[in-house]
């Protein structure tokens, strides 16, 4: 029997306009008949992640929690206190940051209070931050080091480049300054190099908030859709894909499912492995 479910959100639980989809709605409402807890889980923040969960949405995961920050962040739904929390060092995000003014990158900067410093966004990347809460954009010549964030608690930085086959290269030709800085390299939504401080990925944290709770993983199910989803599908006892996995996490999955995320692939998912 499976008593939680984590769920990656964009490209995996949420549409191309970022909304829920009908079906999903009602699969949350099966899921909360069932019992069976339902804990979103992204690389996004609380408060933008909750942004995703009004009116019904809202009601169905009440007394839940969310995984931010690629489990990072731990937080009771409706508390916005972390009960865990993780960071870069000023040095390292200072070096990260450097890096990517060097290459002329589009980035994103997380600070710790639920915001994101966006610098220098392309249209394209700019019209998808419309919908998204707590961006501030910046010219990146006007900041040639971090320090105007200053206090705020970096948490991790995205390089952005919509050609993913380049983004992943460059991931490879940057390992050697992650392993020397001690951070991790992971990427999302096929066009995302995400550096995050080392060991903190979805899967130790999605284990954490399984161990608070007392659920063995043998009972909790992850749901994903690209590679900083995989630790997560790896460490729960079904790992699921939606069925536009990306092919570099799909052989990892125990199960890929025929619903892609965006057409609300979760209510196969309570018909296959949830329904008594």
């Amino acid at each position: 029997m499976y008593r939680l479910v984590a769920s990656d959100m964009d490209e995996t639980f949420l549409d191309a306009d970022h909304a829920i989809p009908a079906s999903n709605l009602r699969a949350l409402e099966r899921m909360r008949e069932l019992g069976v807890l339902f804990v979103p889980s992204s690389g996004r923040w609380y408060s933008s992640i909750m942004d995703n969960f009004a009116g019904e949405a809202r009601e169905l995961i009440e007394d839940s929690y969310v995984l931010s920050y690629n489990g990072g962040f731990i937080n009771h739904v409706g508390d916005p206190t972390p009960l865990t929390t993780c960071g870069l060092s000023d040095e390292c995000a200072n070096e990260i940051y450097e890096k990517g003014l060097e290459l002329g990158l589009c980035m994103h900067i997380n600070v710790a209070d639920g915001h994101v410093f966006v610098n220098d966004a392309p249209a394209r990347e700019r019209d998808y931050l419309e919908s998204i809460s707590g961006v501030t954009h910046f010219r990146g010549s006007d900041h040639p080091d971090l320090s105007f964030l200053e206090g705020r608690g970096i948490v991790k930085i995205l390089y952005v480049d919509w050609d993913f086959a380049a983004l992943q290269r460059l991931g490879r030709e940057l390992a050697p300054l992650a392993e020397r800085i001690g951070v991790e390299i992971t990427f999302s939504s096929k066009r995302y190099l995400e550096f995050m401080p080392a060991g903190i990925d979805k899967g130790t944290g999605l284990a954490c908030l399984a161990g608070r709770l007392g659920i063995p993983m043998s009972e909790v199910i992850a749901v994903g859709d690209s590679a900083n989803d995989l630790s997560m599908i790896k460490a729960a006892g079904l790992g699921v894909g939606v069925a536009n996995v990306t092919g570099d996490v799909r052989p990892y999955c125990d199960v890929v499912l025929e619903t892609a995320g965006a057409d609300g692939a979760f209510i196969e998912l309570v018909e296959r492995f949830l329904e008594p």
